[in-house]
């Protein structure tokens, strides 16, 4: 009896401890994060991408995918339905794109925002809303690919023609030209160094001439040097000089003041005496040329005017 109460005992805990640790495990196991359901709308590949697949927002995991599927109402399109922490920041901006993880193929989602509209975007199971899916890095890399592939033909066939014959021969000749005006420039330096050997004595009597040229400004700036002095003599030699000209000028306004108020009133009296003087030569030649006889018997008598003694009317003439 001890040997089977022992047994039971043993097989009850041992039981009740498998079921402590089921429990323990799926209590911190269990997910209690509440997700909302967001759809993803693709229209580029999504090779790589499976259920389960993280979602991340800007690097920070915010849910996983929950089931991808294509788009009955649009062929060719596929959606993919996604469920994501109701913290995010899930905007009206708002897009997704794949992520690779490393060189392992895997894809996730990574979802980020403009920043143009930051109005929450709501969603619920009963109206999931919908979430533009952009191309990625590779798929843009594959779309652009014709183009690179294009652009490198054309570098090759760019670095063809530059390592062609003709090229060569002309870069040789620009070596053998740059060659030469290397040896033209050494030639050139050997006939120029006689003369920068000589450069030392040539400054230092540069030297000496400045030292020789400030000496000789600083004499000319002395206050009792000879050259102040001359200047000076100079500037009382042209004080006097305009002295003596004011002096010329004052006596130059007198004696044209004296000739305006003296002389010249002097003058025009002399002028009407001349003029009266020939007005009455004028008159005696005029009496002359007419009577002669005026200078011996003086001038002759005028008849008397009417009105005067001894007046009288001339007769009239008989009919």
């Amino acid at each position: 009896m001890e040997n089977k109460s022992h047994a039971f005992w043993t097989g009850l805990f041992t039981i009740v401890l498998v079921l402590a640790i089921a429990f323990a495990a799926f209590f911190f196991n269990v997910d209690r994060t509440v997700r909302v359901p967001y759809d993803l709308i693709a229209r580029t590949n999504v090779t790589g991408l499976f259920t389960d697949a993280a979602v991340r927002y800007r690097g920070l995991g915010v849910g996983k995918v929950q089931s991808i599927r294509f788009d009955k109402s649009h062929p060719g399109q596929i959606r993919i339905r996604i469920l994501v922490d109701q913290n995010a920041p899930m905007t009206h901006s708002t897009f997704a794109t794949l992520g690779f993880q490393g060189v392992t193929g895997i894809a996730f989602v990574q979802l980020d925002d403009t920043g143009r509209d930051t109005t929450a975007l709501a969603s619920s199971p009963q109206h999931v809303a919908e979430v533009p899916m952009r191309p990625g890095l590779f798929e843009q890399l594959q779309e652009r690919g014709d183009v690179i592939l294009r652009r490198f033909e054309r570098l090759s066939d760019d670095a063809d023609k530059f390592l062609s014959d003709d090229v060569r021969n002309q870069l040789m000749d620009t070596a053998k030209s740059l060659q030469g005006a290397a040896d033209g420039i050494a030639s050139l330096a050997s006939q120029v160094s006689p003369t920068t050997a000589h450069l030392p004595q040539t400054l230092q009597q540069i030297d000496r001439t400045l030292a020789s040229t400030n000496t000789l400004i600083q004499n000319l700036n002395r206050e009792n040097g000879p050259f102040v002095t001359n200047l000076n003599k100079a500037g009382n030699a042209a004080q006097q000089a305009a002295g003596a000209l004011a002096d010329m000028n004052e006596s130059l306004r007198e004696v044209t003041a004296r000739v305006g108020f003296e002389t010249l009133p002097r003058l025009y009296s002399f002028t009407d005496d001349l003029s009266s003087a020939a007005r009455s030569v004028d008159r005696a030649a005029d009496t002359f040329s007419t009577s002669p006889r005026s200078v011996l018997f003086g001038a002759p008598s005028m008849p008397p005017g009417p009105g005067e003694p001894g007046f009288a009317w001339p007769s009239k003439p008989a009919h």
